[in-house]
């Protein structure tokens, strides 16, 4: 089966469909470094800006795959076409839906769109894909709806056999009205923080007023005596205001917020270190030869952006099955 790597980013789905033997037919990215990334590992380079990209130039595929940013929608009134989502990325995956028609499309995104807008937008989003919804009927108010079978749900990284903390919704589509899609359940965990530690890592440290920071909140902790025992404390969010800590064997959630400074990279309290880029790659799930050679800051980014590679791998295992 054929698929198409839309807002691609670094290859996380790339990496977790051709597990399962499926050809990527084309990709689209415009993010430089996610490009460069991306050419490094797969020898094609992305750099394609869909939003000026016919949907006629788009290669058939049997199933499309999308990390999209969440925006708002104008909507105005009971209008609701695509008048409504023009100019957002969105647009770019509908336009692209109504004209290859795909059999399946698998979409990612954080769990905020689900109240982005008071709900308005994940509601227009249902509302131009599904006809039938999570197995029932979905009547719809789009005139120009795809007419897909959808399901949707949450899933958490740390459910997929990866020591991670990230929530992020998940919307199949089938053309096949007939399939009562199953989303995958938790798998039983083996990997655990401990695991994905590196030997011997290249120790980036912290600076001393953040070093403070996490000395103070960490002895003003309910649990202070119980956590200063810990092997694997994890400080996060490192502020004058506040600093949160993870202690139950789980990375708090990678997001691109990690690339604007040290202080949202996770820190690894007993070994005064934060996580190293190989840490975090396997922390999403990346195999040992993925490489990634851009700066630590955008090497960081492009892998708190990215998809659990597990998480996709067990999706498309479930539809294919």
């Amino acid at each position: 089966m054929r698929f198409i790597d839309l807002f691609s980013g670094m290859g996380g789905f790339r990496v977790a469909l051709e597990k399962k033997n499926l050809e990527c037919v084309f990709s689209a990215d415009n993010d430089k470094f996610a490009c460069e990334t991306y050419f490094l590992n797969f020898g094609e380079n992305p750099n394609i800006d869909i939003t000026n990209h016919s949907e006629k130039a788009v290669p058939d595929h049997e199933i499309l795959c999308a990390g999209f940013p969440c925006q708002p929608f104008s909507i105005a009134g009971y209008r609701r076409g695509f008048r409504d989502i023009r100019g957002t990325l969105f647009f770019d995956i509908v336009r692209i839906l109504k004209e290859k028609k795909p059999m399946i499309f698998i979409l990612e995104n954080v769990k905020g769109i689900l109240s982005h807008d008071s709900g308005k937008t994940f509601n227009t989003i249902i509302d131009f894909l599904a006809t039938k919804l999570n197995g029932k009927e979905y009547k719809t108010k789009n005139s120009e709806n795809l007419g897909y079978n959808v399901f949707w749900q949450t899933l958490n990284t740390r459910d997929y056999n990866l020591p991670q903390n990230r929530e992020r919704v998940f919307i199949i589509g089938l053309k096949d009205h007939n399939i009562n899609f199953k989303f995958p359940s938790p798998q039983r965990r083996e990997i655990t923080l401990r695991d994905i530690l590196d030997k011997n890592p290249e120790k980036k440290k912290i600076s001393f007023q953040s070093q403070e920071y996490i000395d103070f909140y960490l002895k003003k902790h309910k649990d202070f005596e119980y956590l200063k025992t810990l092997d694997y404390l994890v400080a996060y969010e490192i502020r004058k205001s506040r600093v949160a800590f993870r202690y139950d064997n789980n990375s708090p959630c990678l997001t691109t917020k990690m690339g604007t400074g040290g202080n949202n990279v996770p820190y690894l309290v007993k070994q005064k270190r934060f996580f190293s880029i190989n840490e975090c790659l396997k922390l999403q799930g990346f195999p040992k030869k993925f490489k990634i050679t851009n700066s630590y800051s955008a090497s960081l980014r492009q892998i708190g952006n990215s998809v659990s590679v597990p998480v996709v791998e067990s999706i498309i295992k479930e539809i294919l099955s």
